[in-house]
């Protein structure tokens, strides 16, 4: 039940940032999505090219590439060959923590360096306090962080809780969420049904409600929408499947146990 969309940018919103050695005024470049990495790639120029974003002069300062958990998996090296061809200038950072504000802290101190974030705009939504709040943490760690235009986050439409509220519509044993975006798509598509989350609620009480990761479930309640399970692992989204089937376990065996002593 698809409630947001990723649309991509003409790549020529990027550019500016593209040509050659533009990003040489910059210390880093930090993505806080996959979507924002592959939209970067998309625009930057081949390895071919007879000029890179970045210079590999012997003078130039080393330069940090970063981004969240396993999306650190698209910084491969034909990624960072359309960088820049000195490789030894290139360091792949990948936080600990893997969200934003751990993505800061691995940064450390800015010391008015700039740091360039591709992020996305938001069409008929409201933007998650996500990227703004990260931009606001690197600003207070001393970065001088510039906005990027990579890709626009929209709503799908009016139509997209259909399947959730149609008639014959199968009871779900879990809904899952992975962005506050999704939740707040879906309210409106809800919304557009005539219908409502506690509507929906009363529909189906037993519904688990998974979200993915503390940055989201934030996001999530501050939606007015009640967390039933938050993945402690949240590099991927392998972590809230985990978690969702560790419930699932969870509550059969309380079922059996019940079942069991019943009998006797």
């Amino acid at each position: 039940v698809p409630t947001i969309a990723i649309r991509a940018h003409e790549p020529d919103r990027l550019r500016p940032y593209l040509l050659p050695g533009a990003l040489d005024p910059f210390a880093a470049l930090a993505f806080t999505s996959r979507s924002g990495i592959a939209a970067f790639s998309r625009a930057l120029p081949s390895s071919s090219s007879a000029q890179l974003p970045l210079s590999d002069a012997a003078s130039a300062l080393p330069f940090t590439v970063a981004a969240l958990g396993s999306d650190a998996d698209l910084l491969d090296g034909a990624f960072l060959a359309r960088l820049c061809r000195d490789a030894g200038r290139l360091a792949v950072l990948v936080p600990d923590v893997p969200t934003p504000a751990g993505l800061v802290e691995a940064l450390g101190r800015g010391s008015g360096r700039r740091v360039l974030c591709p992020v996305p705009d938001v069409d008929g939504l409201r933007e998650p306090p996500v990227v703004p709040d990260f931009l606001a943490r690197l600003d207070a760690a001393g970065w001088a962080a510039v906005r990027a235009p990579a890709y626009t986050t929209c709503w799908v439409g009016p139509g997209c809780a259909e399947r959730l509220v149609a008639p014959d519509a199968a009871a779900p044993d879990a809904i899952v969420f992975t962005s506050s975006a999704e939740v707040e798509g879906l309210l409106k598509g809800l919304d557009a049904a005539g219908w409502s989350w506690a509507r929906l609620r009363a529909r189906w009480p037993d519904m688990v409600v998974a979200v993915h990761g503390p940055v989201t479930a934030d996001g999530v309640r501050r939606l007015g929408i009640e967390v039933d399970v938050v993945s402690s692992r949240f590099s991927s989204f392998h972590g809230v499947l985990d978690a969702l089937a560790a419930t699932f376990c969870s509550q059969q065996l309380k079922i059996s146990s019940r079942f069991s002593a019943g009998s006797h």
